[in-house]
Parts: structure tokens; C-alpha cells; sequence
């Protein structure tokens, strides 16, 4: 059973930073693209980043580019989400889910996912 654990999660007043990481027990980690999704309250998943199996490549959505950094160590089975200069509306659930993809995007087929970890940013 493969497994994907979010953690960093946590509250920070607007403008300030978090550190999201998701280890996974899948093996081998370098053969599947990543990304990270978010969903706030009565509203669906949304996609935010990806990155690709070597991690040269990475995708982001419109609303956290140039604020938010994947990345990923896949010698330690780990994808990072650094999360800096957040708003009120990062607020929500943050998911990280692998796909088979090479480098995949927001359509592309995700397996796995985790169980989530919640971002509250205070205004």
C-alpha cells in the first residue's frame, strides 16, 4: 500500500512562510512526476505545483507563481512546497499526490495522494 504523508502545515499571519513536505513510501520515488493540490472550504481541489521525476521541471498554477517553490530530494522519497509571501486565500487543505507521468500537470492522472494538511494564513 503506497502512502504519502503531508506535514508543515500550520496558521501564519499573511506574509509569512511554511514549509510543506509530503514523504512517500512509493519506490522508486524517481520514477514518478509529483504535485501539490489545495481545497478550501466549499470550494473544489484546485491544482498549485508540479514537478517532474528528476525535478528539472516544474509547473505552477497562476495564483502562486513566483511565491511558491516545489521541489523534491529523491533519495529521501520527499517533495517539498515552500510557501512564501501568503495570503488569505491560501487558506485550505494542502494534498501531494504522484502520477506516473514524467512531468505532470494539473490533467494528468495523479495515483496516490495523501491525507492532507491544513494551511490557515490570518490576515
Amino acid at each position: 500500500q503506497v502512502q504519502l504523508v503531508e506535514s508543515g502545515g500550520g496558521l501564519v499571519q499573511a506574509g509569512g512562510s511554511l514549509r510543506l513536505s509530503c514523504a512517500t513510501s512509493q519506490r522508486p520515488f524517481s520514477t514518478y512526476g509529483t504535485g501539490w493540490f489545495r481545497q478550501a472550504p466549499e470550494k473544489e481541489r484546485e491544482f498549485v505545483a508540479s514537478i517532474s521525476r528528476n525535478g528539472g521541471s516544474t509547473y505552477y498554477a497562476d495564483s502562486v507563481k513566483g511565491r511558491f517553490t516545489i521541489s523534491r530530494d529523491n533519495a529521501k522519497n520527499t517533495v517539498f512546497l515552500q510557501m512564501n509571501r501568503l495570503k488569505p486565500e491560501d487558506t485550505a487543505v494542502y494534498y501531494c499526490a504522484i502520477s506516473p507521468w514524467s512531468f505532470p500537470q494539473s490533467n494528468a492522472p495523479y495515483d496516490y495522494w495523501g491525507q492532507g494538511t491544513q494551511v490557515t494564513v490570518s490576515s
